[in-house]
């Protein structure tokens, strides 16, 4: 739910600052907040994981400058949509890196998906808008962002909770950077931009960013990707709440057919986990009787 409350904390934080500023500031209050909370675990870091959160941290400052620089063009409902891409780009990349062809699950989600992007971007003359393409740029980051977090934080010598702080903590360097070397860096000075920043910073940041990665230690990638499947669908009620955005016929049909590619692509990787967690456990009970 909260994934799908930050598009609209993105819109209100661009009502008076500029893309860098807010990743800035949404980072350091995120890192402030729960470097506070886990000040004993940040003590403790090796030099490997302050290089792996280095590398995640310029990820997490790429996806969250391109998704403010998407929403200047595009609504916060399609972002939301196009961003759940991510959930379908997960196996998809998987099955690459493994060298080996799609199941046809994935194949359907794709297609679906595919259709469903197709028919929210596309305008009258077959052009597309640039945030459109932006997003879609962001969600395959996204994707590799996943991909990699489920890596790291599987090694014995890296500390979940430290590492994903620490990402914010450079995300943050990596916003002041392009802040005072591209814009004249400011603070909030309206009710919208502060509720936009904070909520940035405090709900979808410091609480979701560390709670994913800490998951992610008992979960793979693809189902950490589950938890996307249903981000759109908040992301486009808190936009007609909040934003005044309009349900529109084509993000209606845009969005069922990429809701139904996330939910297909999902469906099969919560089959294989469930097969597998039988024969797991088939496998012990076999042990435990001899």
């Amino acid at each position: 739910m909260f994934w799908g409350l930050s598009y609209t904390f993105m819109v209100l934080g661009l009502d008076s600052m500029e893309v860098y500023s807010i990743v800035a500031l949404r980072c350091a209050v995120g890192f402030a907040v729960a470097g506070a909370i886990f000040y004993t675990k940040m003590k403790r870091v090796s030099v490997q994981s302050l290089s792996f959160s280095a590398i995640q941290g310029f990820l997490l400052f790429f996806i969250f400058a391109g998704s403010l620089i998407g929403l200047k063009t595009t609504s916060a409902a399609n972002a939301g949509f196009i961003l759940s891409l991510t959930v379908v780009l997960v196996p998809l990349f998987t099955a690459i890196l493994d060298r080996k062809l799609p199941s046809r699950p994935v194949a359907i989600a794709i297609v679906a998906t595919l259709v469903g992007i197709s028919v929210l971007t596309i305008q009258p003359n077959f052009a597309f808008q640039q945030g459109d393409i932006i997003m879609a740029f962001v969600a395959i980051a996204y994707a590799c962002y996943i991909m990699l977090n489920s890596k790291i934080v599987r090694k014995d010598s890296i500390d979940s909770i430290s590492f994903s702080v620490y990402q914010l903590g450079f995300a943050s360097l990596f916003g002041f950077i392009g802040a005072f070397a591209f814009e004249t860096f400011t603070l909030p000075t309206t009710t919208n931009a502060w509720i936009g920043v904070l909520g940035l910073g405090l709900i979808c940041t410091a609480f979701c960013f560390i709670g994913q990665t800490v998951a992610q230690q008992y979960t793979t990638a693809t189902h950490t990707g589950l938890i996307f499947s249903l981000e759109p669908i908040f992301a486009a009620m808190f936009a007609t709440i909040f934003l005044g955005d309009a349900i529109t016929a084509k993000l209606l049909i845009g969005g069922t057919f990429i809701l139904l590619g996330n939910l297909v692509a999902q469906a099969e990787q919560f089959t294989q986990f469930r097969t597998l967690k039988k024969a797991t456990a088939l496998d012990s009970s076999v042990e435990k009787a001899i």
